[in-house]
């Protein structure tokens, strides 16, 4: 536990818990449907899902403050996913707390929506989509359970044998256009972020592989996370924007390559990176708060800023060195949560107003995760 932010942070973990569904061990993105990501927009969607992506993200901030019991609980809901899509061959982004793999979404046009702000749907087309970056999402979320010794079920080589279908996957869709992290509905493209957590599935293969002494197959998985590191460093750059871009010879700027240093694929004093973060700040800041993009997408330019994006931001910063400018920014965040100490996807950057579905797993995650980086040492004190 954090020495500062303590109540924000407890708050938060109590969230998150009450986010998971002990049946199956999912974590939900959001409690809610359809509270509209901003004031007359049609970006109204059903949270009440779990997100693999999300998920990771939950049991990371939760192992960060010594709670693994969400995690072996989780674990038990992935490996039970990943058992059905190795059948199917594919592995969706998003599937039903009970492990379902059909959302079909649909309109209730007889409900008006929260300020009558519609559509109101049920379900979710992005269980449709191919989202690449799901691969390395998974794999990053079992790769503490081959190292943990807290754990009262150890993953092991049966276990490690049945990621390795994820990795392949992975190496394979690397550089295949798809829907992104952000979940475009009508157009596909090569992803700078999904190719980051492709990366990033080879990577911990090694190192999962290494650890259990399979020496040819942490060679093998090494060899090929080199190769995809090098393309990616190669073509995600932006010679125009001297940043790495949202797409592959693309030039659009996208927070989600801020996960590049989350992932330890590049360091946080490397020069394209530093640059990176520069032009993020310059592009995708207003005010306090980022955007993930500010490019048209499937409903037009956002409105709003995306929460979870400034969290990023703030942990960049963190891994800069820029602490006071960091702890300025989540000092702003704290102080934008609701009266029960809740956040929200979605936050105007004007007037700090909540939009968005609620509260959203992504943002609680990042209280957690900054207060963590952020905070002074105990022995400061004591």
């Amino acid at each position: 536990m954090p020495l500062e932010w303590q109540d924000a942070v407890i708050r938060a973990a109590i969230t998150l818990k009450l986010c998971t569904y002990e049946e199956t061990g999912a974590i939900m993105a959001a409690m809610t449907s359809s509270i509209p990501e901003a004031p007359g927009t049609e970006r109204t969607w059903d949270y009440r899902y779990c997100w693999l992506r999300d998920a990771l993200f939950v049991i990371r901030a939760l192992n960060g403050i010594s709670e693994v019991a969400t995690m072996e609980s989780y674990l038990r809901y992935l490996f039970n996913v990943v058992h059905t899509a190795t059948a199917r061959g594919h592995l969706q982004p998003v599937y039903g707390i009970g492990l379902e793999a059909d959302l079909g979404e649909r309109r209730i046009d007889t409900l008006t929506g929260f300020r009558g702000i519609g559509p109101v749907r049920i379900g979710n087309q992005a269980y449709e989509h191919s989202q690449h970056d799901v691969y390395g999402h998974a794999i990053l979320a079992s790769t503490q359970a081959f190292f943990d010794h807290r754990l009262l079920r150890p993953a092991g080589p049966d276990d490690f044998t049945r990621l390795e279908w994820l990795g392949e996957r992975a190496f394979a869709l690397f550089d295949r256009p798809d829907a992104g992290i952000w979940e475009l509905r009508t157009r596909l493209e090569v992803h700078t972020s999904s190719a980051i957590m492709c990366w990033a599935a080879c990577d911990r293969l090694a190192k999962i592989a290494a650890h259990l002494g399979l020496a040819s197959r942490a060679h093998a998985w090494s060899e090929r996370g080199n190769s995809l590191r090098a393309a990616i460093l190669e073509r995600g750059w932006s010679n125009k924007r001297q940043a790495f871009a949202a797409t592959f010879g693309g030039d659009a700027l996208d927070a989600s390559v801020l996960l590049m240093s989350e992932v330890n694929l590049i360091a946080p004093d490397d020069p394209r990176w530093r640059r990176t973060l520069e032009a993020i700040r310059g592009d995708l800041k207003r005010g306090n708060h980022v955007y993930r993009y500010t490019s048209a997408d499937d409903f037009g330019v956002p409105k709003m800023a995306f929460t979870a994006c400034t969290f990023w931001y703030i942990d960049a910063l963190i891994r800069t060195g820029a602490i006071e400018e960091a702890r300025e920014l989540f000092d702003g965040l704290i102080a934008a949560r609701n009266p029960l100490g809740l956040l929200s996807e979605d936050i105007d950057p004007t007037t700090g107003e909540l939009w968005g579905n609620f509260p959203q797993t992504y943002s609680m995650v990042g209280i957690i995760n900054g207060a963590t980086r952020l905070s002074r040492r105990w022995d400061t004190v004591l």
